[in-house]
């Protein structure tokens, strides 16, 4: 009894490790070598934040348990975030302030990333990645980072979920 009672529910599982799958992908030496994204651990937020946004996206709209995933996915994405802040330091009072800048932050980049996915805009989707990843109006690597971003849309678009869920296929990073 006892055993079943601490087991972690599957949609709860699997979500974890999703999100584990979305931060080896955002952790690719590439990322930060071939596409100049700054190793600091805001760009690295930016690269999580993407990674995790382009999973969601895709589950979200699939049925009920691609919407329970994705929800848990983002569930597991911001208590990782809040530990991360803790384990920076930030004292527990801080700790709510930070989170609600960072939600905010979270919020208008998915909302941004989304509308330029589902409208296929890539003009959109360059500005948005050259001030958010690169905190620049003009990167020559965000068009890059943005093909890769489109290519990976593309290619988890068109993947099941079971393969989603046993791996997902992310674009081949070109810098």
């Amino acid at each position: 009894m006892f055993k079943s009672l601490f087991r972690p529910k599957p949609v709860e599982r699997d979500a974890l490790e999703l999100y584990a799958k979305a931060v080896e992908q955002a952790r690719q030496p590439a990322f930060y070598t071939d596409l100049g994204v700054a190793d600091r651990i805001d760009a690295r937020f930016e690269i999580y934040t993407l990674h995790v946004l382009l999973l969601y996206v895709r589950l979200r709209h699939e049925n009920e348990r691609g919407a329970a995933l994705a929800q848990k996915l983002f569930d597991h994405y911001v208590s990782a975030l809040d530990n991360v802040l803790r384990e920076l330091g930030v004292g527990d009072v801080a700790v709510g302030k930070k989170m609600r800048k960072l939600g905010e932050a979270l919020y208008g980049r998915m909302a941004s990333y989304e509308k330029a996915l589902s409208e296929g805009d890539r003009d959109a989707l360059v500005a948005s990645i050259a001030r958010n990843v690169y905190e620049t109006e003009d990167s020559a690597h965000a068009g890059t980072l943005a093909d890769y971003t489109l290519a990976t849309h593309q290619a988890l678009s068109l993947q099941t979920m079971a393969e989603i869920e046993h791996a997902p296929q992310w674009a081949q990073i070109n810098g």
